[in-house]
């Protein structure tokens, strides 16, 4: 079984490669690497966490502006942050 030290660095990895990719899409603030969230609970599942300013509704959002559920084999989290804004 592979260990969270492998699966992190794959995650980093996957997320160097389509990282311009993400943040080109409307909505989206932020991309890293984190623990998925399910039912508003952090899980210990790494993923590749993109922010957005508000979640949507897939019916809001174009097909080619969807962020995928996952990346390489790398599960994608889309995480409703709001805005940032340098202090």
């Amino acid at each position: 079984m592979t260990d969270n030290s492998t699966l992190l660095e794959k995650a980093k990895s996957v997320k160097r490669a389509h990282e311009a990719t993400l943040l080109a899409k409307p909505n989206v603030v932020g991309v890293g690497i984190g623990f998925r969230i399910q039912n508003e609970m952090s899980t210990e599942n790494i993923a590749i966490v993109v922010m957005v300013s508000r979640k949507l509704p897939d019916s809001e959002i174009q097909p080619a502006d969807r962020i995928p559920t996952e990346i390489e084999g790398v599960p994608v989290d889309v995480q409703e942050s709001g805005e940032f804004y340098a202090q």
